[in-house]
C-alpha cells in the first residue's frame, strides 16, 4: 500500500509538472505579443563563432543614413567605431569625410557661448532632434534610440524552448531575438489601408509608418534592392550598434573555456600524481 501510495504521488507530481510547463508556456506565448512570434532567422553573427558580414553592415548603415536616420538617433555610436575591427570596417578617410558632413554642437568658447562645428571621428553620431520634446512635437512620440534597440526588443519562446536556449549547442544559444523581432517588425506592415498596423508590434498599432518598400535604397554592390534585403541588412547594422563588440566577446570566452578545460585537465593529473602512493 505504501508502495503504491509513493507512485500514485510521483505519477501526481509529474502530471503536475507537465500542466505546469504548458500552462508556462502557454502564457509566455502569449506574453510574447499578440500576433506570430518571429520567425527565427539565419544570421552569420549567431552561434559561438559566429561574426558579422562587413558588406552586410555597410549596406545597413547605408539603409540607416538614408531612411532611418531623419526620426531615429544613434548617440552612443561615434563616427570612428565605423572603422573600428568587428564593424563595417569603413576605412579612415571614409569616416573622416563622414563625420565632417554632420553639423557638432560644441563649447563653450572663449565668449563662453555654444557653437556648431564640423563633426570628427571621435565625435557621436549627433541627436536627431535637439531634445525629446522636438522630437515629441514633430512625430508625435519620441523615437527609440537606434543604437540600443536590437538589445532592448525580445521575446520570449516559452517553455521549453528559452531553457534551449541558453545551451550552447547547435540549435542552442539563441541571442538573436531583438534582431529577429526587428526584421519581423519591417515585414509585419501588411494592411495596405492602414500603414501604422502591424502584425508583430503589440496592439498591432505602432507609431512608425512602414518605412521601407522596394527600391527605395540604392545598393551599388549588386545586392537586391527590396524590401526583404532592406531589413536583413538595416537589423543586422542594428544588431552590431547594439553590440560592436561581439565578435570580441565570443574570442575571449573561446579563449578562456579553453583555457579552463586545459587548466582542469591539469589539475586532475596533478592530483592523481599527488595522490597517487597514498592508501
Amino acid at each position: 500500500m505504501i508502495r503504491k501510495s509513493k507512485l500514485s504521488l510521483v505519477s501526481l507530481g509529474l502530471a503536475a509538472a507537465v500542466a505546469s510547463g504548458a500552462a508556462l508556456f502557454s502564457g509566455a506565448a502569449q506574453a510574447a505579443g499578440e500576433g506570430p512570434l518571429p520567425p527565427r532567422q539565419s544570421w552569420s553573427f549567431a552561434g559561438p563563432f559566429g561574426a558579422y558580414d562587413r558588406a552586410q553592415l555597410q549596406r545597413g548603415f547605408q539603409v540607416y543614413r538614408e531612411v532611418c536616420a531623419a526620426c531615429h538617433s544613434m548617440t552612443r555610436v561615434a563616427f570612428r567605431n565605423l572603422a573600428e575591427p568587428g564593424g563595417p570596417m569603413f576605412s579612415d578617410a571614409q569616416v573622416k569625410a563622414l563625420a565632417a558632413e554632420y553639423k557638432v554642437k560644441d563649447g563653450p568658447n572663449d565668449a563662453g557661448e555654444m557653437f556648431e562645428r564640423e563633426g570628427r571621428p571621435s565625435d557621436r553620431f549627433p541627436p536627431a532632434y535637439p531634445n525629446d520634446a522636438a522630437a515629441r512635437a514633430t512625430l508625435g512620440a519620441i523615437p527609440p534610440d537606434f543604437s540600443v534597440l536590437a538589445k532592448a526588443r525580445s521575446y520570449s519562446r516559452g517553455f521549453p524552448m528559452f531553457l534551449i536556449d541558453a545551451l550552447p549547442f547547435p540549435g542552442g544559444a539563441y541571442q538573436e531575438h531583438g534582431v529577429d523581432y526587428i526584421n519581423a517588425l519591417l515585414h509585419g506592415y501588411t494592411k495596405d489601408d492602414d500603414p501604422n498596423w502591424n502584425e508583430y508590434f503589440p496592439g498591432h498599432k505602432i507609431g512608425m509608418a512602414k518605412p521601407l518598400s522596394d527600391g527605395q535604397v540604392e545598393y551599388t554592390d549588386g545586392s537586391p534592392k527590396t524590401l526583404d534585403q532592406y531589413a536583413r541588412d538595416v537589423s543586422a547594422f542594428m544588431m552590431w550598434a547594439a553590440e560592436p563588440k561581439l565578435e570580441e566577446r565570443k574570442k575571449t570566452g573561446f579563449r578562456v573555456m579553453a583555457f579552463l578545460l586545459v587548466f582542469g585537465g591539469l589539475l586532475y593529473y596533478t592530483k592523481r600524481k599527488v595522490w597517487a602512493d597514498a592508501h
